[in-house]
């Protein structure tokens, strides 16, 4: 990993996610502690990260220096900064509301929809890096070999994204079907076999029930593409990793935006499979545009389906 670029503004939060593939099982220990709590990560001193993660000292130290920072005081630096952003728009928009203390506004509020725009906007960039050099081009090619593709999803975002690709897929041409229910997932996993393809959504990578059903699958010769967290459990058992970084704030009241990080990878990648097969998918979409003109009506920029 090239640090030397612009080495006093990198991103330690996409700078870590990067380098989970190259790093050694202790230090993704490390890497996964960090991105699951930013701010508590760096008020902690090097011992209580250490033990947090159940690892040496001396993990903790080559971890840092791995992900480009001279030492661990450095790494906690950066993690501070980048755990204050939340924190700052919070502090902002609180005292803009005249909350807490008091005082006069000196300013008008921040409009909500901007809020909720500037966090979308910073959980797709933060992740924009990290998807250039995600491997969708050999996720996209098993996908298209596929005898079946199986979507699974579980939880409020995962579950609504795993039909969301189901649909995408069918589109193209390619026989999916999309499973959010923890019983049927084992059970379809275990019917599997090695030209089949589980493709698994989840920010967190950490639900219990989902890693079962993809345990099984594996167990069973099916290949796994997971859009998940990149130090997570569910990443180390993919056989291609499409890696999705969280950027929540304290701001608790609006959905996640970490599932637009999802969804944009999810676009990238049923993108990069038609984009495989041009002929046929050009001839499928055509089809289902002609369908739906002759059905409802319509022009040649509005979207194919609603």
């Amino acid at each position: 990993m090239n640090t030397a670029a612009d080495p006093a503004r990198f991103d330690i939060v996409a700078r870590i996610a990067q380098c989970v593939p190259d790093l050694r099982p202790a230090e993704r220990d490390v890497a996964a502690l960090i991105l699951d709590d930013l701010a508590a990560a760096a008020r902690a001193s090097i011992g209580e990260l250490a033990q947090r993660a159940g690892v040496s000292i001396a993990s903790v130290t080559r971890f840092a220096k791995a992900v480009g920072c001279h030492d661990v005081r450095e790494l906690k630096l950066r993690l501070a900064q980048a755990a204050a952003v939340g924190e700052r728009f919070l502090r902002v928009a609180a005292a803009g509301a005249g909350e807490g203390d008091g005082k006069m506004r000196s300013e008008a509020p921040e409009p909500l929809a901007t809020r909720v725009y500037d966090e979308i906007h910073a959980a797709l960039a933060r992740n924009h890096e990290l998807l250039r050099q995600a491997p969708f081009a050999q996720a996209a090619a098993v996908l298209g070999a596929a005898r079946m593709i199986y979507v699974f999803g579980m939880g409020g975002g995962s579950s609504a994204l795993a039909d969301e690709m189901r649909f995408r897929l069918v589109r193209l041409g390619r026989p999916v079907a999309s499973y959010q229910d923890s019983l049927l997932q084992r059970m379809v996993a275990s019917t599997l076999s090695p030209d089949c393809v589980v493709v698994a959504l989840s920010v967190t990578g950490r639900v219990p029930e989902l890693l079962d059903a993809c345990r099984i699958a594996r167990d069973y010769g099916a290949k796994l593409v997971a859009l998940t967290a990149p130090a997570s459990p569910l990443a180390a058992l993919a056989d291609w990793l499409v890696p999705i970084v969280a950027s929540e704030t304290d701001f608790i009241y609006k959905p996640s935006s970490s599932r637009y990080a999802m969804m944009m990878a999810l676009d990238v990648l049923v993108t990069e499979l038609a984009l495989a097969q041009p002929e046929e998918s050009r001839e499928l979409l055509r089809r289902m545009k002609h369908t739906l003109d002759t059905h409802r009506g319509g022009g040649e920029r509005q979207p194919l389906g609603d």
